[in-house]
């Protein structure tokens, strides 16, 4: 890949700096140096020098503590000038005004509507749909097989349903679906040049400001007219704010099901063992969800929170403007929390619940509850419908896609059996 800080990543993996692979060619070897180098651990991620958190704890407390922001103006490499808008991840970190890049009161009063409409009731009132949706695309999966049986598993049903339902919820037509993920693929994508990655993120923008118009003149019952009606008394939320949360929730809201439902499926594959728990009714499907979600986090690395003094942690120091990012699979596989098995994936775990995969405190993913719901549904009746699911191809050949942030695969080609 033409990496224009590629020179720079080098000098910092001579210099003892770990450089995260944009290619993502081995993410447990990564995961493993990561958690090695201590607590804190010093990174390079294009060329931009940041920390990373590895451990459960340290990082429950810097995920709440104040001097830690999501404000960009905050970065010193960005004030500077060092970090332009032509670093590939700029996007992900100024992706605009909304409740994933804001703190505070700002942070509430974003944050409140989405809350409201992903409660456990609404979740529920939703389930119908969820499981129809979820039924529907198992057909299409037994459609789909080709005349050697192989079907790609992530294609044709774990990337379609977080999208049919998050866009239920935002109210975007069905039609749109499609567009959309080829929008949000080719946008984390490393292989996007950056110009292009820019253009995207200003399509998104038109495209969500035209819904937004749309919705202001003839709101109906979904989350995005929710957004733009104010509450009575209270301060409506800007078109500017209502695409920013609609642009980052659709993205974190379908991409992190997907990681969910794919490792668990290749997990439990990879695993009869654990397989043949769930399936004989001796252990829950949440288990097999939640050590999912411990184990082969769907988000590796969350980027970036900074600092507005200095910050020590253990025998480091967080310098003030300095940028943070959160490993999740590091920090999933933290032995002190999960014991010297912690590589190991196993439904039985007794700390199993006891990750931080959808974060902590004032920024926890609002969608968690809900990614957690559709892979409830959607594994059991995978394993139901086709009980001799299996790998068509030796799993070490399963890629992944070049996406520094979230852990998903190229493909998952199956047979249905």
């Amino acid at each position: 890949m033409n990496c224009p800080h590629a020179e720079a990543a080098r000098a910092g993996r001579n210099a003892g700096v770990i450089a995260i692979d944009p290619m993502v060619q081995d993410l447990d070897g990564e995961t493993v140096r990561l958690r090695d180098a201590g607590i804190l651990a010093r990174i390079d991620l294009l060329g931009v020098p940041a920390w990373t958190v590895t451990r459960h704890g340290e990082a429950r407390q810097l995920l709440v503590d104040p001097r830690l922001v999501k404000d960009i103006d905050a970065w010193g490499l960005w004030q500077s000038g060092v970090v332009t808008r032509a670093w590939p991840l700029i996007g992900m970190i100024d992706a605009g005004r909304s409740m994933f890049t804001v703190d505070g009161a700002e942070h509430r009063r974003l944050r409140t509507k989405t809350s409201q409409a992903l409660t456990p009731r609404r979740l529920e009132a939703i389930r119908p749909d969820i499981e129809k949706f979820t039924d529907e695309l198992l057909d299409a999966l037994d459609a789909a097989r080709g005349e050697d049986g192989v079907v790609d598993l992530k294609a044709v049903f774990a990337q379609p349903l977080p999208m049919k339902v998050v866009g239920m919820l935002m109210g975007v037509d069905e039609s749109q679906h499609a567009m959309l993920t080829r929008q949000y693929k080719a946008f984390f994508s490393m292989l996007t040049p950056q110009d292009e990655r820019l253009a995207l993120l200003a399509e998104l923008d038109v495209f969500y400001t035209d819904l937004v118009r749309e919705k202001t003149a003839r709101p109906t019952d979904d989350l995005t007219s929710a957004l733009i009606l104010a509450e009575e008394g209270g301060e409506p939320l800007t078109e500017e704010e209502v695409v920013g949360n609609l642009k980052a929730m659709v993205a974190a809201g379908h991409e992190t099901t997907i990681g969910l439902v794919l490792n668990a499926v290749r997990a439990l594959l990879a695993h009869p063992d654990q397989l043949r728990l769930v399936l004989d009714g001796q252990v829950g499907w949440d288990a097999v969800v939640e050590e999912t979600l411990r184990w082969d986090t769907p988000t590796t690395h969350l980027l970036m929170r900074f600092a507005t003094e200095d910050i020590a942690v253990g025998d480091e120091v967080i310098r003030k403007g300095e940028g943070v990012v959160i490993s999740y699979r590091a920090i999933g596989r933290d032995f002190e929390q999960h014991g010297p098995d912690a590589d190991a994936f196993d439904i039985t775990r007794p700390t199993r619940n006891r990750h931080m995969t959808f974060g902590h405190g004032p920024h926890i993913c609002p969608g968690a509850a809900l990614s957690r719901v559709e892979a409830g549904i959607a594994l059991p009746a995978l394993f139901a419908r086709f009980p001799g699911l299996r790998l068509a191809v030796p799993d070490e050949e399963i890629t992944k896609l070049p996406v520094m942030t979230q852990n998903d695969m190229a493909a998952f080609p199956v047979l249905l059996g």
